[in-house]
């Protein structure tokens, strides 16, 4: 067993770059959970000029935003936070399929790590519970997830 190796990306972000993407639609749950992302990255060694926050219209904008970051590069990691709140029409369902799917294809497309941060909840209480409340932040949950992503993708590339 002891010649198994094993690599695990480490929570460590001095000299990284990163860029929080986030919905102004439910903004006050998502103002919640940018403080978190954003907490996150700077205890963990990110200094705060290697920090973009950019600003979308809602979930599904996500996506595109992202995808530009990526493509123009130095961003080390991505952060798509958002809060989509079910309503009385399946609306609800779209945006969040397309917008989850977005996220995905843009980091798989560009093979760079994305912090998913982006809430689905049936009511605004539990969407609260999951920007700080009892259910933790998950805008500092998906900043630690890119993080840890970030450094282990790099070791992998270290390794071809």
């Amino acid at each position: 067993m002891s010649e198994i190796r094993v690599i695990e990306g480490n929570l460590t972000g001095a000299g990284r770059r990163f860029a929080v993407v986030a919905a102004r639609f439910n903004g006050a749950i998502v103002e919640r959970l940018i403080a978190g992302a954003v907490d996150a990255l700077r205890r963990h060694g990110v200094a705060a000029e290697d920090v973009l926050v950019v600003r979308v219209p809602g979930a599904l904008e996500i996506p595109l935003a992202l995808d530009e970051l990526a493509r123009a590069g130095g961003i080390d990691g991505l952060i798509a936070l958002g809060a989509v709140i079910r309503g009385e029409t399946s609306h609800y369902d779209h945006v969040c399929t397309q917008a989850s799917s977005g996220i995905t294809r843009v980091g798989a497309e560009h093979r760079l790590p994305i912090g998913f941060g982006l809430l689905t909840c049936e009511t605004t209480a539990q969407a609260a519970e999951r920007a700080g409340g009892k259910a933790g932040n998950k805008g500092w949950e998906a900043a630690l997830a890119a993080l840890e992503m970030a450094d282990l993708c790099g070791r992998l590339r270290a390794r071809s």
